[in-house]
């Protein structure tokens, strides 16, 4: 079975996010990109995604349609992992995380979606994996999409 890593975007004016009090990562106008990697998911689920991500078509042209990309307008990423992404709420009120990767994988896998967003050409943010973050954005629309691969 092929991966498929989760992102959910949200279209920002700005998001940075801090760790212990101090910022580690932040972007201006650009993409707000939350990355859940489950047990199942590859480095080419990470490839998959991190194009999806740098091309989707989340910012107005000039008629206000959403026609344009973070590739088309050179706009910045700011990435942090989020395994809760692959929370479980079928049962029971505490949400599970068993099909969660790793964090060996979910590690290398984030990384790897850095690098190929970097590499496309985008300016890239990343929060501190495994650490507890505090994000902070502001959403433009509001937009908020959540894609898997």
């Amino acid at each position: 079975m092929l991966g498929a890593v989760r992102a959910l975007l949200q279209r920002v004016s700005e998001a940075s996010v801090s760790v212990d009090g101090q910022v580690v990562g932040q972007i201006g106008l650009g993409l707000c990109a939350l990355i859940g990697v489950g047990g199942e998911d590859d480095e080419a689920a990470a490839d998959r995604l991190a194009l999806k991500i740098w091309q989707i078509r989340l910012f107005p042209d000039e008629a206000g349609n959403m026609n344009r990309s973070a590739s088309d307008l050179g706009l910045a990423v700011l990435v942090v992992s989020q395994f809760t992404l692959y929370a479980d709420t079928t049962r029971g009120r505490r949400p599970s995380f068993v099909r969660a990767a790793p964090p060996e994988l979910a590690r290398g896998l984030v990384e790897r979606l850095v690098d190929r967003l970097k590499a496309y050409g985008a300016t890239v943010g990343t929060g501190r994996f495994g650490a507890m973050m505090q994000v902070r954005l502001v959403n433009e629309g509001p937009v908020t999409i959540m894609l898997e691969t």
